[in-house]
């Protein structure tokens, strides 16, 4: 088993910082800007779901609620009532964690398959929701949401401005996540994570800590949404549906579930692969999900980052 120090670690994560800074500051030139964007709303996603399941051992099937649901109350208060891009992604953000926490008061003192199941049924009411009020447009979704201006200074209908306003906000959710994982209420999540019955007799309050954990994963899963809405200016049925919630944790195991990196990993493979191939293989693509979902489990569970951690520290169990 090896240890790092304070010094070391911080060194790792600011080298790790600054990598994402170069690449994304350098990517817009070299990929297609929209394509890159709708990478970073998915990484910041996966983020969010990965300090949930990865962080605090709960396997929600519901993330889809909040990625979508805030998804169509910033395009309908940016769209219907003018508010600016700014404070429609605040709404979102503020609406996923509140949404969050009804989830977490009904599902969280349930554990496993139950859990996961509850969490799986309240998605489901707001994907009917969703459907059926008026002015989420119903099956063709809420379209033409308009990007608006920054602080009403930087005009986003630019992609490259649009691009690094994405960018800036996928860095914002990512140093939180990193931030919090790495705190003393991380370390706790962690405990209670690899045994709940211990962190019970050292006096937590494991409820409480599971339902902060699943209000602050709720609400950068909205801020992802919302950023995705302003970007491609629709929300639609698609980003509340249950198959949203399966890419999601699809990202995350295959990217390497417990890893700060693994779900932007994750999520790089996954668009990247289902952009390359939709044209390619058409319907084929959501078999060759599978099968790489099925080849994770077999044969690589710790996921491509795990993995190589693995290989780079061959005395790590």
């Amino acid at each position: 088993m090896t240890t790092t120090s304070p010094s070391a670690s911080g060194r790792q994560t600011a080298l790790m910082f600054a990598g994402l800074i170069v690449v994304g500051a350098l990517a817009p030139f070299l990929v297609y800007p929209t394509f890159l964007m709708k990478l970073w709303c998915f990484a910041l996603f996966a983020c969010a779901f990965n300090l949930m399941l990865g962080y605090s051992g709960l396997l929600s099937f519901g993330h889809a609620a909040f990625f979508g649901g805030s998804a169509y109350i910033t395009g309908y208060l940016c769209r219907d009532l003018g508010l600016s891009p700014e404070l429609g992604l605040l709404a979102g953000t503020l609406f996923g964690g509140l949404l969050g926490a009804v989830f977490g008061l009904v599902a969280i003192r349930r554990a496993g398959i139950y859990f996961a199941m509850i969490t799986l049924g309240l998605a489901q009411l707001v994907y009917f929701l969703a459907l059926q009020l008026g002015f989420t447009g119903g099956e063709d979704g809420m379209q033409g949401i308009p990007r608006g201006r920054l602080f009403g200074l930087i005009d986003l209908s630019d992609n490259l401005a649009m691009y690094f306003f994405v960018f800036t906000v996928f860095l914002l959710g990512f140093a939180l996540v990193q931030r919090a994982i790495h705190s003393p209420y991380g370390q706790i999540l962690k405990a209670i994570r690899d045994n709940e019955a211990r962190a019970t007799s050292l006096g937590y309050d494991v409820a409480r800590f599971k339902l902060i954990a699943f209000v602050l994963s709720a609400s950068l899963a909205g801020l992802a949404g919302s950023t995705k809405a302003l970007v491609f200016q629709l929300a639609s049925l698609a980003d509340v549906h249950w198959h949203t919630s399966g890419q999601v944790v699809l990202m995350t195991l295959l990217g390497g579930l417990g890893t700060i990196l693994g779900p932007v990993v994750g999520a790089v493979t996954i668009v990247g692969l289902e952009n390359l191939l939709a044209d390619k293989v058409g319907s084929w693509v959501e078999v060759i999900m599978g099968s790489m979902f099925v080849l994770c489990v077999l044969l690589f569970r710790r996921g491509i980052v795990g993995e190589l951690k693995a290989l780079l520290q061959p005395g790590r169990r």
